[in-house]
């Protein structure tokens, strides 16, 4: 059972003091790869637990959080994309001969959250609770509901059943719809500082917390994902290619990259660009503190209007990330504008 992360001990206290103030929806908003998903699913699982210990965290042993721990509780219920749980509850280690099967799963396994798996919450929500007890709905992420969906959880947020609460979790709030938001407490999810960061980073066995933490962005879940190896090749192999854009092949370098997270790769790309405009006027980096020489030198052939017309391309292309229609092309057309755009002088 994973403890509440340090930089959210003093939240978790705060928010279980002002429980009589949440109403029958709580939105947890932050950034990406802090723990809020994580911070979730201990907050439901010690709202269910029926001997919580101190600091009202749940206790472990209870059958309630055994049938918790073993995703068998019946009164939580979890909304995620297919796509989340396909990875979920993918075995740690697999057989060679179903890579190639895991492979095409994950990339047919929808990224959304479809109306169909909304409309299967009406015999949850509007049912008597196991033992006449307090139910719970996690949707994650929240913002991957599409139109259809989000208007059929907006009608039961609108007219909420008695004694269900639904805990939203979301990367990106403004992706909601505004009248989901405002029948929500939104609570804004701490952000730990870069020295506690690092010092939960090394606790974890890394090596090389401050290069890793700054690649990831500043979030210390997703620097502790690389450093264990999770896009780890990926990543490496990304940077090796942008670093050297006269060799670079977009080609394949689309066909090596096509099977991760197309999101990911994009934000790559935009931190990356991020750090060139930015040694370029301020003669620092934020992400790529390793490239630092290799930097330099590009942000010094560097055609400035050019990168940040490219930058702002990179959010548009960021939309197009979650539902493409066809990888390989999506990165080719990626990395070939952004060869283009170093050769311009």
């Amino acid at each position: 059972m994973r403890e509440i992360f340090p930089w959210q001990q003093a939240f978790w206290q705060k928010l279980l003091h002002s429980r009589r103030f949440w109403g029958h929806a709580l939105l947890l908003k932050g950034k990406q790869g802090t723990g809020k998903y994580d911070f979730a699913r201990r907050l439901a699982q010690s709202l269910l637990c029926t001997e919580p210990a101190t600091g009202q965290q749940a206790c472990g042993r209870c059958a309630s959080c055994g049938w918790f721990e073993q995703e068998s509780h019946p009164n939580f219920y979890q909304v995620v994309p297919e796509a989340f749980a396909a990875a979920a509850n993918e075995p740690a280690e697999k057989e060679e001969s179903d890579e190639k099967s895991s492979a095409t799963s994950k990339k047919s396994a929808s990224q959304k959250i479809g109306i169909e798996q909304i409309r299967k919450l009406n015999d949850f929500v509007y049912l008597t609770g196991h033992q006449g007890g307090y139910k719970i709905v996690l949707i994650y992420p929240a913002e991957a509901m599409n139109t259809a969906a989000a208007n059929a959880l907006l009608k039961k947020l609108e007219e909420p059943p008695p004694d269900v609460l639904f805990i939203l979790v979301t990367h990106q709030a403004q992706h909601l719809l505004p009248t989901i938001r405002s029948r929500c407490q939104q609570l804004a999810m701490p952000l730990p500082d870069i020295a506690a960061s690092v010092a939960w980073l090394r606790q974890q066995g890394v090596n090389d917390p401050e290069e890793c933490l700054a690649a990831a962005g500043y979030a210390p879940l997703s620097a502790l994902l690389i450093s264990q190896g999770g896009d780890a090749a990926s990543f490496e192999q990304f940077v090796r290619h942008v670093a050297d854009p006269k060799r670079l092949d977009p080609l394949l370098l689309a066909d090596a990259l096509q099977q991760s997270s197309l999101p990911v790769i994009v934000n790559w790309l935009q931190k990356w660009c991020y750090d060139l405009i930015s040694y370029r006027t301020t003669g620092k980096v934020r992400y790529f503190l390793k490239q630092l020489p290799t930097i330099q030198t590009l942000s010094n052939q560097l055609n400035p209007l050019a990168c940040g017309a490219f930058a702002r391309e990179l959010n548009n292309k960021q939309k197009l990330a979650h539902h493409p229609l066809n990888p390989r092309l999506f990165l080719e057309d990626l990395f070939i504008a952004y060869a283009a755009m170093m050769q311009q002088r």
